[in-house]
């Protein structure tokens, strides 16, 4: 089990910035992929970021490339997600999620992983 609780998000402006974090229990956390990822209503649920087990290694989805950065702290056992440059479309429950196995660059399905946090709502005004 990892048990991830999830705090940070808000309301925002456009333009503005918010930091999600992600706190994880157990000994565990430094060999699971962290991701993020986001409902909005009535979409599915999206992938947002990657983080690899050392932290030195992230994947984005495009729609939040070059304005989001996810990172990992692994002495706080804890994950975060610096959103830059918010637009009204990133309104969404931002959540994140815990995945064992081997890391990969590239898109991940939300199937893929096995513990999820409780969710952070973040919404940005226009």
């Amino acid at each position: 089990q990892v048990p991830l609780v999830e705090s940070g998000g808000g309301l925002v402006q456009a333009g503005g910035s918010l930091r999600p974090s992600c706190a994880a229990s157990g000994r565990t956390f430094s060999t699971y992929v962290m991701g993020w990822f986001r409902r909005a209503p009535g979409k599915e649920r999206e992938f947002v970021a990657a983080i690899s087990q050392s932290g030195g290694s992230t994947y984005y989805a495009d729609s939040v490339k070059g304005r989001f950065t996810g990172s990992r702290d692994s002495a706080k056992n804890t994950v975060y997600l610096q959103m830059n440059s918010l637009k009204p479309e990133d309104t969404a429950v931002y959540y994140c999620a815990a995945r064992g196995g081997g890391w990969f660059r590239g898109t991940y399905d939300w199937k893929d992983f096995g513990y999820w946090g409780q969710g952070t709502q973040v919404t940005v005004s226009s």
